[in-house]
């Protein structure tokens, strides 16, 4: 059966689809939730990127301790205000994977 995810780290992989006229005033907004997000309890650290191939393919990717912190940090004033509505732009698809190897 699957693992215990209470106790394992996840990655969270959120996409975005972005138009190039809008590309820095996104960065600055996930700018901004990488910030209020480093300030929960569990967050391991996080990136934006852009696609090498498909300059308007972007992912915001946060590593957590557990699922249960990141969870949690969803439901912070602060994350809720700064990161959600960043988050809900995100191209709908799954964004929470169980940390299986490291290296």
């Amino acid at each position: 059966m699957g693992r215990d995810l209470g106790c394992v780290p996840v990655l969270v992989v959120t996409r975005y689809r972005v138009e190039q006229p809008d590309a820095e005033s996104f960065r600055g907004d996930a700018a901004s939730a990488l910030a209020v997000l480093s300030d929960c309890t569990g967050y391991v650290d996080g990136v934006i990127g852009r696609n090498v191939d498909d300059p308007e393919l972007w992912t915001l990717t946060t590593r957590w301790r557990d699922v249960g912190s990141y969870r949690r940090a969803l439901t912070g004033y602060d994350v809720k205000v700064t990161a959600v509505p960043l988050l809900s732009r995100a191209i709908n698809e799954p964004s929470a994977y169980e940390v299986f190897d490291t290296y």
